[in-house]
């Protein structure tokens, strides 16, 4: 026996209705992606997801960051799906950055009640740039003395206590801040991408920058040291009104590309998120580096995969050179000397801190290097330097007198005063003490031994040479040394003649 459930007329419409628009809905699946050519990969890639998906970590994507921080500026509308967004600044312009509690409900109690510490930095985002941060940053600095890289509006800033900026450190400031009040930070790059550009011909792309941010937490002895959180974005400084014109530029661009390809990219976002990465590494520069901080340094917790960009790895730590070991020092650099005797060499001439960029380099590859290359890679400052050390040029001193000691022949027959040989003598402080120094060396004789120092003037008048005499002393002059024989002491007088 069947059983059938009759339904009303308008029931049979609709029902009918339903399943003619279902069957139609499905009937266009696979004909327009074809065959396997469905892939989830590419729903995820639409643009709904993409800012999420950035700024989750590469480790747990289910973790719940403690911290986030946005940077209250448009991301660009011409960047591709699967790339990271990037944000225009203005040269000095104050961008708000607002430091946001993320915890959950119990979530690091020990935090309830405490302060915590951010340090702000912008660093370079090309591995090119970083591998050279330091020499890039020396030149930097050589070329816009006074100024910084980095700065706090203070006047802006609500919730930030204790704000500082190491001056060694242009790139670097830092505070302390409670999470549980709020807290926006303003701050000002003053830095351009294009003054970090390999040439400047005009109309160079300027190289891109991140704003990183690392807080850490007190440890047991009150120092900020346990390190808690760190994000970063990637932007670009142009000079002022040049960060608004190349975002409307952007814009139109992209109004004009057709919707097909649109959908390559990414739409252009109110903020920036930081996305979280790992903390910056502090490096230690020699012998001119600047200072790891203020209060303690931040490098007792482990630096783990990636680097302070979510998309770049830090390179490997630099080989450590033992510079006293084995081989005899070597004073002057030879077309011949190893990488291993360059590298001594560069330790001994105060080099030390681009050891590492010359670590395959021999004598005959260093020498070879011309005016323009070492400046390129050290700097303008350290650059000149290492190519004068690196072509042996030497300093003209200040002063150089020439000296002989007077002889029994010579008290004799004084026409044969140019047989005598003289002795160069090269001053650079031009004090009394210096020339004592320098009479006894020539000399082979204890500085202890000569009691005073005199020159011989009119009428045979001994005057004490004093360094303001010396001061006056003509380059090149010539003396003759007489000596006699201190009173109740072994030691002498010189007199100049």
């Amino acid at each position: 026996m069947a059983w059938a459930l009759k339904l009303p007329l308008a029931d049979e419409v609709i029902e009918s209705g339903l399943v003619q628009d279902f069957d139609a809905s499905l009937s266009g699946i696979g004909q327009e992606l074809g065959a396997g050519a469905y892939s989830m990969s590419d729903v995820l890639a639409l643009p709904i997801f993409k800012q999420e998906e950035s700024s989750l970590p590469p480790e747990n994507e289910n973790k719940i960051l403690p911290f986030q921080y946005v940077l209250c500026t448009a991301t660009s509308p011409a960047v591709k799906l699967h790339e990271e967004t990037l944000t225009y600044l203005n040269q000095g312009q104050s961008y708000e950055i607002r430091m946001l509690d993320n915890r959950k409900l119990g979530e690091l109690p020990e935090l309830n009640g405490k302060l915590v510490k951010s340090i702000f930095r912008v660093v370079f985002h090309d591995r090119r740039l970083q591998y050279s941060e330091h020499q890039q940053l020396e030149g930097w600095r050589w070329n816009r003395p006074g100024d910084r890289i980095l700065d706090i509006d203070i006047p802006m800033s609500v919730g930030i206590i204790d704000p500082r900026a190491n001056p060694t450190q242009l790139n670097t400031v830092e505070f302390l801040w409670d999470p549980a009040k709020r807290t926006s930070v303003f701050i000002q790059v003053h830095c351009i991408s294009t003054e970090f550009t390999m040439r400047k011909h005009g109309g160079e792309k300027g190289v891109p920058f991140r704003i990183q941010i690392d807080t850490f937490k007190e440890n047991e002895n009150g120092e900020y040291t346990e390190h808690l959180h760190s994000a970063s974005c990637q932007i670009k400084v142009f000079k002022p009104k040049g960060a608004d014109r190349k975002q409307k530029t952007d814009r139109e661009k992209m109004e004009k590309r057709t919707p097909l390809e649109k959908e390559k990219y990414q739409p252009s976002y109110e903020t920036t998120i930081l996305t979280e990465c790992s903390p910056w590494p502090e490096i230690t520069y020699v012998p001119n580096a600047p200072s790891p901080g203020f209060n303690s340094s931040h490098n007792s917790f482990t630096i783990g995969e990636g680097n302070g960009s979510p998309n770049h790895q830090p390179e490997p730590p630099a080989p450590i050179i033992d510079v006293s070991v084995a081989l005899t020092p070597v004073q002057n650099l030879l077309p011949t000397s190893t990488p291993q005797e360059a590298q001594q060499w560069l330790h001994r001439n105060r080099f030390a801190a681009f050891s590492r960029l010359f670590t395959n380099f021999s004598g005959a590859d260093l020498l070879k290097l011309t005016r323009d290359d070492v400046i390129q890679i050290c700097g303008p400052a350290d650059g000149i330097r290492l190519f004068n050390a690196l072509k042996g040029r030497v300093v003209r001193p200040r002063l150089t007198i020439y000296v002989c000691q007077e002889s029994q022949q010579l008290r004799e027959h004084q026409q044969q005063k140019h047989e005598n040989v003289y002795h160069a003598i090269y001053l650079e402080d031009l004090t009394s003490l210096e020339l004592t120094e320098k009479i006894a060396q020539l000399f082979n004789i204890s500085p202890h031994q000569i009691n005073q120092i005199y020159k011989q003037g009119p009428t045979g008048i001994h005057v004490l040479i004093s360094d303001e005499m010396i001061q006056n002393f003509q380059d090149e002059s010539c003396f003759v040394l007489d000596t006699m024989k201190a009173e109740g002491n072994d030691s002498y007088h010189i007199i100049l003649k």
